[in-house]
């Protein structure tokens, strides 16, 4: 570490009121010029608030947030400068996040200071204060569920595009306007003891991890309303075009509580391999771990463990879907529309052949998982939700010491050389009434 910028000496203020995007940038071109291969300049952010919009980081450079410090998003929409990116699977111009790493190497984020993405004015642009109306509620009346996401254009936290040898470590996320963490298109990426939170609104993914090849998450506690810790890999037409798999993955140690769980998809085009998730303690998450795509994404998930699961009430502890949210995942301008059609509608409107579309996955391992529900705990439960395709099943999936507490079994439909060995699951009806067993040797 050759050299120390501190933001503050180029005019950052901290007040929470001032714009510090210019300042804060100033510092980081100023570092950029100090760092070089083997001589990773620093970015001091002290203690303060620091209200800002797109912050662009360079290569050979550790940017470190102070205990304090909190990088808080602008909610003035047109200071982001819209920027070629991908999002939700596909290719397209959208806003650029708080703090981007876009085509750098060598290149540090952590903490333990705070990116707050100032949540609650996205989401009620999507779902309005009632979570009923907003954005959503227009275009849902107009069949457009399936485009809302995109035009809505809400604001990442962090993102680390075609990066190498990155490090994300110690900080906090909290208030996304969309995704916490997206990392695509990179190599070598390590994230560490980040802890998200206070993620209410929805798409407010824990991290994404899409199209990234060597990455590993571990030590991370995740609270959000969406998935937890997610590997994708790009959707439909788009995602099949690019064609990069997202592969040699390790997710371990971590903490998964509110959200929808580790998953896999839905944007499943480029594929899944090579994926290691393991030693997860969950509580109060919907699901444990998760698998969605649909009948247009195509790829192929393979090559997948997951061991060691601890998972205390949550609701579907396995859920792997291959048809899922259709008015979501199915794509068609309707037939009414006189307005524009902008690019993004036609791109994700493209037809994709079935051949192509419907997903694949197998060579998977479960092993040495827990699941069981507190006393207490009133919620539903289910231990498998397993839905495939039948022209391409589900197929050479390993279920080892398995032991489920549900309230219901659930159901298996699409599968094809499923092998289980001291699967234990109790079914147990809220009422009490009814208690089945089922033990798979």
């Amino acid at each position: 570490m050759n050299e120390i910028v501190n933001v503050r000496d180029y005019g950052a203020k901290g007040d929470g009121v001032t714009s510090d995007t210019e300042a804060i940038q100033q510092a980081i071109n100023a570092a950029s010029q100090a760092g070089g291969p083997g001589r990773r300049s620093l970015v001091l952010v002290p203690e303060g608030t620091y209200l800002t919009s797109s912050l662009f980081l360079k290569s050979h450079m550790e940017f470190r947030l102070e205990k304090g410090a909190v990088l808080l998003g602008t909610t003035r929409e047109e200071e982001y400068p819209i920027i070629r990116t991908r999002v939700a699977g596909i290719e397209m111009d959208w806003p650029g996040g708080i703090l981007n790493a876009n085509g750098q190497e060598d290149i540090k984020i952590c903490g333990p200071g705070m990116i707050d993405g100032q949540g609650p004015y996205w989401w009620n642009k999507y779902w309005g204060e009632d979570q009923k109306g907003g954005m959503r509620g227009i275009y849902d009346k107009q069949g457009l569920r399936w485009c809302v996401d995109y035009d809505c254009r809400r604001v990442r936290n962090v993102i680390v595009m075609e990066c190498r040898d990155v490090e994300l470590e110690g900080f906090e996320s909290v208030r996304s306007g969309f995704w916490n963490v997206h990392i695509c298109y990179s190599e070598n990426v390590q994230v560490r003891g980040l802890y998200i939170h206070d993620n209410e609104g929805p798409s407010t993914d824990g991290i994404d991890i899409d199209s990234s090849k060597g990455v590993v998450v571990e030590d991370c506690t995740v609270a959000c309303n969406d998935d937890s810790i997610c590997i994708k890999s790009g959707r439909d037409a788009d995602g099949l075009r690019v064609n990069r798999v997202c592969q040699d993955v390790l997710i371990q140690n971590c903490r998964i509580l509110k959200g929808c769980g580790v998953t896999i998809g839905s944007e499943t085009s480029g594929g899944a391999k090579n994926i290691r998730i393991r030693n997860l303690k969950y509580r109060g998450t919907d699901c444990g771990f998760r698998i969605k795509s649909a009948k247009t994404r195509g790829g192929v998930i393979e090559q997948i463990l997951v061991e060691d699961l601890e998972m205390v009430n949550v609701r579907y502890p396995f859920n792997l879907c291959l048809n899922w949210h259709p008015a979501y995942s199915y794509c068609q301008i309707p037939d009414s529309w006189t307005g524009e059609i902008p690019p993004h509608w036609r791109v994700l409107s493209q037809p994709v052949p079935e051949e192509k579309g419907i997903p694949q996955v197998k060579d998977v391992i479960i092993r040495n998982v827990t699941a069981r529900m507190e006393p207490d705990y009133e919620g539903p439960s289910r231990a498998f939700e397993v839905d495939a395709f039948p022209e391409r099943p589900m197929s050479n999936v390993v279920l080892e010491n398995v032991e489920i507490q549900a309230r219901e079994f659930g159901r298996l439909a699409g599968i094809q050389d499923w092998k289980w060995e001291n699967v234990r699951i109790s079914a147990q009806a809220q009422n009490d009434e009814e208690n089945d067993q089922y033990d798979i040797r």
